[in-house]
């Protein structure tokens, strides 16, 4: 009830808008086909047959209008007691792959509507051959989660995955990547703690990614045939981006970076803490408020000005002496001007970046907000300089997007740029704001991934992060009861006591979930599947990546034992990098890397040595490809070349606007003829056609003017009066013209028919307008 205002308030200002939200288009639907008898006859009979796919997937909302749809009785409204018409609703849903509770896809209600269609009829079939993964990823997915996913009230019961790719001899399905420091360094007492697993497994994933693409030599299946691994193919999948209020992909971000490697980090939270974004919102608050030395002199140093420390004392202190004391330093300020005459030429390029700020501030609220940004960047050249940035790529893509989210704002109605300076800070407090996708999809990048954003998809190579995530929750999520329309969720640290008594039943149905997020981050991977792992034996309590450990770790007798890996280097021995020395450590006996044939259900997988890997590489600093900046001998004749063709062209052009044939009609060449015969010119409205047309044969051969008057004027059909007419009766005109083949014959007038009976359902048309259409489509075929 507290909170019934601000709901009310935000259906008033939808209601003002003349706008809906996803929410209201479901339930707008759903209550017009209650509602609505002739609407719900229509609809019903317009859509003869319903297939769903992803149905774990769907809502309480999307699950009665596709009830409604299929009824076999449309005077009955109620959901739950509609039995739909037998071949009219196909679904496939995978419940093990239910991960959007929050979107209120509730397995129990899956299960719920499954019963309902059983009892109705409906034949229920399983489907479990896998045509994705290779045998030993299916092996693994099998038992690992035959075992957690058992059935139950919150729980999908397990189908075993059945292979249908062969399994490759050249190199593993499976690969496990020790986390190469899991001890820390400040304890006495040696053990693993869960942020030095989450520190040092990025660099290793880093790591392990450029030695897969660029060394490996591994082959991944592709429609054209086998081909090497790109970058492009490996998906780094999390649990979650952010832990804490910070960004958990960022080291990842660090380590590919430190690598060259290029990646995208698709619905990241990042972009506020990236260097340029960082530069550019100091710089907005230095046009904003002058007054802010701080913020001017960050500005000065940073990526955009790049003035050294040096420069900007000697100005400061050259504007102290101006004020006749030697011994007191004068300020940064944009405003103040500078004498120019007296300025020594060293910091000639303050004065010229405090005037450049100076305009930008005072010109500020009089142009858009984008091009004050657009200026900035251009008086600066950042376009060029950023682009040259180890990550220039992204870098730049993020500077536009910047300047993309100035143009939203004031497109939203907000002129001022101070407001859109404060809006930056607080989304930058909040974390709120993706990276922007500089890499569009079947190009090169590492893609960085929640699972949840990877449903639907699947990648050749996928590396599990974030091994340290919880696998149980703390505390209940949501309540969610349907029937009577209840939604409890927590807030500010309280729950309502909807949620508390249901406290134990949701905090089950939670649990169950992040199974289920294991499995779909698991089964996205085609060719290879890289798990996390700690050499010295598993994380002794329970985290997400403990699903995996009993398809992972050996028994205790067995991990000193492998076998030379296929297509892998000769590993060193250990499976820790950093194993700090105690006597409480004596005793593990590390996971020896090698294949191991009983991992992964028997499948077998290789446990990698992370001493043969480039580890504690560090970021590059300064630019890249620096010879694009430095002149050279070509330079000049490669501008000489484009002057001397820009000039040829515009010639051309010239030239082609400059007519070459003068033609004249019958009627101007009987006027001159007329003319020269009489002595003077005779008006052009005296002559008539036929005197015109009598002139003209005297100069015109005969066979011009015969083909003139063989030339064959179309007559149009004539339009019967009682023709439909209306928007609906034009589209299916048209959309019958676009589809229809241009076929004369008995068989295409059959499938010209056909489609005019399938377009006209789906319109909705009536047998007049299908009639009709359908014969004016067949008039201009003929």
């Amino acid at each position: 009830h507290a909170l019934e205002p601000v709901v009310l308030g935000y259906v008033q200002r939808l209601n003002s808008a003349g706008v809906l939200d996803f929410l209201d288009l479901l339930r707008s639907v759903r209550d017009l086909l209650v509602r609505n008898d002739e609407v719900r006859r229509e609809l019903s009979s317009r859509f003869t047959h319903l297939f769903v796919d992803e149905f774990q997937d769907t809502d309480p909302l999307q699950a009665e209008i596709l009830l409604l749809l299929a009824a076999d009785d449309l005077a009955e409204v109620r959901p739950s007691h509609i039995r739909p018409k037998a071949g009219k609703l196909f679904v496939v849903g995978d419940p093990k792959q239910a991960i959007y509770r929050f979107r209120r896809a509730d397995i129990m209600l899956y299960e719920r509507v499954k019963e309902q269609l059983l009892g109705s009829g409906a034949e229920l079939l399983h489907l479990s051959t896998s045509f994705r993964s290779r045998p030993a990823i299916q092996s693994l997915v099998n038992h690992c989660f035959s075992e957690r996913m058992t059935g139950g009230e919150t729980q999908a019961s397990y189908v075993a995955l059945q292979n249908f790719r062969t399994e490759s001899t050249d190199q593993p399905s499976v690969v496990v990547l020790p986390i190469p420091a899991p001890y820390p360094h400040w304890t006495a007492t040696p053990r693993v703690t869960l942020g030095q697993l989450e520190a040092s497994l990025p660099d290793a994933v880093g790591a392990y990614v450029d030695w897969l693409v660029t060394q490996s030599g591994w082959m991944v299946d592709a429609p054209g045939g086998a081909r090497p691994i790109a970058a492009r193919d490996v998906c780094c999948l999390f649990r979650r981006f952010v832990n804490f209020g910070e960004d958990v992909t960022r080291p990842y971000v660090r380590a590919l970076e430190a690598r060259r490697l290029p990646h995208v980090l698709v619905g990241g939270r990042s972009f506020h803490g990236r260097e340029e974004v960082m530069a550019l919102r100091t710089a907005l608050q230095a046009i904003e408020w002058p007054d802010d030395e701080l913020m001017v002199y960050a500005t000065l140093r940073g990526a955009f000005f790049a003035l050294s420390d040096s420069e900007l004392l000697e100005f400061k202190a050259f504007i102290g002496s101006l004020a006749g004391d030697q011994q007191r330093l004068g300020r940064l300020h944009p405003l103040r001007r500078t004498p120019r005459e007296r300025l020594p030429e060293s910091i000639q390029a303050v004065a010229d970046s405090l005037d450049i700020l100076g305009s930008l501030h005072v010109s500020r609220n009089r142009r858009p907000i984008a091009e004050t940004i657009g200026r900035l960047l251009a008086e600066t050249r950042a376009h060029a300089g950023v682009a040259i940035w180890p990550t220039g790529e992204q870098a730049l893509a993020n500077v536009l997007s910047l300047i993309d989210k100035a143009r939203r704002y004031e497109a939203r109605g907000a002129l001022s740029f101070r407001g859109f300076v404060e809006w930056l800070e607080l989304s930058a407090e909040r974390g709120q704001g993706s990276e922007a996708p500089v890499i569009e999809e079947g190009t090169d990048g590492v893609r960085l991934m929640t699972v949840h954003g990877a449903k639907g998809l699947e990648f050749p190579v996928v590396i599990l992060c974030e091994p340290g995530a919880p696998l149980e929750t703390n505390r209940p999520s949501r309540f969610i009861d349907p029937d009577a329309g209840l939604w409890a969720q927590g807030l500010c640290g309280l729950m309502p006591y909807e949620l508390l008594a249901h406290e134990d039943q949701i905090k089950a149905q939670d649990d169950a979930e992040v199974i289920r997020l294991g499995y779909v981050a698991a089964t996205r991977a085609r060719d290879l599947l890289v798990v996390p792992g700690i050499g010295d034996g598993p994380y002794p309590e329970e985290r997400w990546s403990s699903i995996f450990h009993p398809a992972i770790y050996p028994e205790k007798q067995f991990r000193g034992v492998s076998q030379r890996a296929s297509g892998c280097p000769d590993f060193k021995p250990d499976s820790v990098y950093q194993r700090p020395f105690g006597p409480d450590l004596l005793d593990r006996v590390p996971v020896k890397p090698g294949w191991h044939p009983e991992l992964a259900g028997g499948a077998g997988a290789v446990w990698w040595s992370p001493a043969d890997l480039e580890l504690n590489r560090h970021e590059r600093g300064g630019i890249r490809q620096q010879e694009i900046l430095v002149a050279d001998g070509e330079a000049s004749a490669a501008k000489a070349a484009h002057q001397a063709w820009s000039e040829e062209r515009k010639a051309r052009l010239t030239r082609g606007a400059t007519s070459g044939a003068h033609s004249r009609s019958v009627t101007q060449v009987a006027h001159a003829v007329e003319a020269r015969a009489q002595g003077e010119p005779a008006p052009l409205a005296e002559l008539s056609a036929d005197a015109a047309r009598a002139l003209a044969s005297k100069y015109f051969p005969e066979e011009i003017l015969t083909l003139a008057d063989a030339v064959r004027v179309e007559a149009p059909i004539a339009r019967s009066s009682g023709r439909p007419r209306g928007a609906r009766f034009g589209t299916l005109v048209h959309a019958l013209l676009e589809r229809t083949e241009f076929d004369t014959s008995a068989k295409g007038a059959a499938n010209l028919a056909s489609l005019a009976a399938l377009l006209a359902r789906q319109l909705g048309a009536t047998e007049r307008e299908l009639l009709a259409a359908r014969d004016a489509c067949a008039n201009a075929l003929n």
